[in-house]
């Protein structure tokens, strides 16, 4: 197996190159509500206690309000309102 080895030039360019690479990253400010994320993320779910939930129907009842029934499995809405469609 051939290894090639570089000179003290090539080391120092191959450390500027890695270091000019570092500078060049560029930062962003993320901020991010994690009262309204989880708020967001357990709005289809119902909590069943022990930190599990299960997931809720999202379809709309005819008063306009969220139906609040157990999804079917591997569905966004409940048996009576996966007929309905």
């Amino acid at each position: 197996m051939l290894s090639t080895m570089n000179t003290r030039s090539q080391t120092k360019k191959i450390q500027d190159e890695k270091r000019e690479e570092k500078e060049n990253i560029v930062l962003y400010m993320v901020e991010i509500d994690f009262d309204e994320a989880s708020n967001m993320w357990r709005k289809n779910k119902k909590s069943i206690g022990n930190g599990s939930y299960k997931y809720i129907c999202c379809s709309e009842t005819k008063s306009g309000t969220q139906c609040k029934r157990e999804s079917m499995k591997g569905h966004n809405c409940c048996k009576i309102h996966s007929t309905s469609k």
